[in-house]
């Protein structure tokens, strides 16, 4: 069964915390004589004290559809449909109390709002879906509420009403297939400024009225700088606008497609190095994770790694190469030091079953690395015209760790076979141990090196040598290929250098102990 369309329509209020819904599901089937539809909803149990939620009919059409909710899903007994391609609407009511995913309670300032968060797989607390980001579908928000509350969500703006009696009615439509964990809802009291078009497409901030000048003036400045960056190394945005969102509901940022929230504290009007650095990363993502989506949380590093990475690439192109060499080098700190701590930890996870788990500081700066030394082992070249074959295969659908591969074998002409085992399959990183030093009689400099990781990470990399000779002249840089654990070399040299070190580009994920022997 192929989802094609949520719509969600809910009433919220003021006096209780329970919602009601009516989701509304378009769907395909993709084989003959399907019997069974499976959905993901938390029940209402005592477990959850009272919370969860409450099926109170399905129908096809006129036809009530018996169903079992049990175990936080909901099996539905369809009419069998004879022919591939058919389609059916499915409508499900329901009611209850969610226990996680939408948080409903005061922001910063005391004032009541709705805000969900449902990353990764917990839009099953307030919403019926198949909820897992291989399932794409295009989606509604169709929310009544009451009338002193401003309602954003995925997608663009088609109706606002007042109903009378103190009710609003407000309908937002996105019309580019996500995940269920980009479904998107912040009902609250906002200030909202129209800041720009980007090809023609609206960039917005929604902010709590009490932050006005300090998140108008945050949101202001990069936007359009930094979706320019992305549509043009990349490929085009997906998305009908991009607002940027205050919520109580995160402590960072989460990329929810064409609507992004930020946590309340970084709307401080300072447009300080964290807050900028988490608006390109969640801008980022509205090409990885978004558009382009992980089949499954084996491969999350598509999304965080990437958006890490291409956090570090705006940088570059913003604020120059010492920037972005500064930002890999304090990365690399933090992935030995994680490495280090959890050597057996590899970035695809293999089968996961425990969803706490999804993701580590390592998927994020292990995987940006990864990307790094992607580049640098196959040129610049072609890795910018895999990346873009990447995005335009996979744009909105999704994708594995082999597609990505099979892109970059395609633009480069290389097998990375071993590249992607050694770094994405297995855990750990390269350490060397050795030193230099200089034969005055054969002119030459002698080097040795050890790899001295786990026997279990086996590492065959390109390394840098960079040699300073003693009459000040430029740095000379010599390549050897780590591909044995023991390896002496001798590189010629008229004068004893000035200092040799390993790797002065900056390109390779390895701590070392080497120095001059004496």
């Amino acid at each position: 069964i192929d989802i094609i369309h949520y719509s969600f329509a809910l009433a919220l209020y003021d006096s209780t915390d329970r919602i009601e819904g009516v989701t509304n599901i378009r769907l395909k089937f993709k084989k003959e004589n399907v019997s069974t539809l499976r959905l993901d909803l938390v029940n209402q149990s005592a477990l959850l004290k009272g919370k969860g939620m409450v099926v109170l009919s399905i129908q096809a059409g006129e036809k009530p559809l018996k169903f079992i909710h049990r175990g936080d899903s909901i099996l539905i007994n369809l009419l069998p449909y004879s022919s591939v391609n058919n389609e059916a609407n499915i409508t499900i009511r329901y009611q209850g109390v969610p226990a996680d995913a939408l948080r409903i309670g005061p922001t910063k300032f005391g004032d009541r709002s709705f805000f969900n968060e449902n990353w990764p797989n917990r839009a099953r607390h307030w919403l019926p879906t198949v909820d897992h980001p291989y399932e794409k579908a295009t989606s509604e928000f169709i929310v009544t509420a009451p009338d002193h509350y401003q309602v954003v969500s995925n997608g663009l703006l088609l109706e606002e009403s007042n109903l009378g009696s103190g009710r609003k009615l407000t309908h937002w439509k996105q019309s580019v297939p996500v995940s269920s964990w980009l479904y998107v809802l912040g009902v609250a009291k906002f200030a909202v400024q129209f800041v720009d078009t980007f090809d023609g497409k609206s960039i917005q901030t929604w902010v709590y009225p009490q932050n006005r000048d300090a998140g108008f003036y945050d949101f202001a400045e990069t936007m359009h700088k930094v979706l320019r960056f992305y549509a043009d190394y990349i490929g085009p945005f997906a998305y009908e606008k991009l607002a940027n969102i205050q919520s109580p509901s995160v402590g960072g940022g989460m990329e929810t497609s064409s609507a992004i929230f930020y946590g309340e504290d970084l709307v401080n009007g300072k447009r300080d190095k964290r807050s900028v650095d988490v608006i390109i990363h969640e801008i980022a993502h509205q090409w990885f994770g978004n558009a382009v989506t992980e089949y499954d949380w084996n491969d999350v590093w598509l999304s965080e790694g990437f958006a890490t990475y291409f956090t570090m690439r705006y940088i570059k192109h913003a604020d120059g190469y010492d920037a972005f060499i500064r930002e890999l080098i304090t990365s690399r700190k933090s992935v030995l030091k994680m490495s280090n701590a959890d050597e057996d930890y590899h970035v695809v996870h293999d089968n996961l079953v425990d969803m706490t788990k999804v993701t580590s500081g390592l998927t994020y700066q292990k995987g940006a690395w990864i990307l790094h030394m992607l580049c640098n082992y196959i040129g610049e070249e072609a890795f910018h015209k895999g990346i873009r074959d990447y995005y335009q295969r996979y744009f909105n659908s999704n994708a594995t760790t082999a597609d990505l591969r099979g892109a970059l074998e395609l633009s480069s002409g290389k097998d990375l076979r071993q590249f992607f085992q050694q770094w994405l399959n297995q855990g750990g990183h390269i350490k060397l141990k050795g030193g230099w030093s200089y034969n005055a009689t054969t002119k030459m400099i002698e080097i040795e090196l050890q790899q001295v990781q786990s026997e279990n990470h086996s590492f065959n990399m390109p390394l840098e040598i960079g040699i300073l000779p003693g009459d000040n002249r430029a740095q000379k840089i010599d390549v050897i290929q780590l591909d044995k654990r023991k390896i002496n070399l001798s590189i010629p040299s008229a004068t004893t250098p000035k200092e040799v070190v390993l790797d002065p580009g900056t390109r390779l994920l390895a701590e070392w102990d080497f120095s001059q022997l004496r």
